[in-house]
């Protein structure tokens, strides 16, 4: 029995990361720009993985094979995030690369918008 629902939550977890990875697959290529692209590519990268590798700890029981996979978890929650936006602060430093779609144009020395 306790392998069967150890196989079902494992199971469950992988199919949840396919899904993810699909779905922000699927906002790659759905998204207009490089900044609003780079959103579920982060996300994929995170949850997606991060719900697969879950998925392959549980399958592999207490083992140091499970270790080795949180510690590739670990690392990708901590880098996925701070390389995503290494990226856009680069994107936005480069005068080539063309500004954000939705991002006011600020040359003017204008206040942003207030949200109030």
């Amino acid at each position: 029995m306790s392998e069967l629902l150890i196989s079902a939550c494992s199971g469950l977890l992988l199919a949840g990361g396919i899904v993810i990875m699909l779905i922000g697959s699927l906002g790659l290529l759905r998204m207009p720009d490089f900044y609003t692209r780079l959103h579920p590519a982060g996300m994929t990268d995170t949850l997606g993985a991060g719900l697969v590798l879950l998925g392959l700890m549980l399958q592999a029981g207490p083992t140091l094979v499970t270790v080795k996979l949180l510690l590739i978890l670990l690392l990708l929650w901590f880098t996925s995030p701070v390389a995503s936006h290494a990226l856009a602060r680069a994107a936005l430093a480069d005068p080539e690369n063309p500004k954000p779609l939705l991002q006011p144009d600020l040359t003017d020395k204008e206040t942003p918008p207030s949200s109030s």
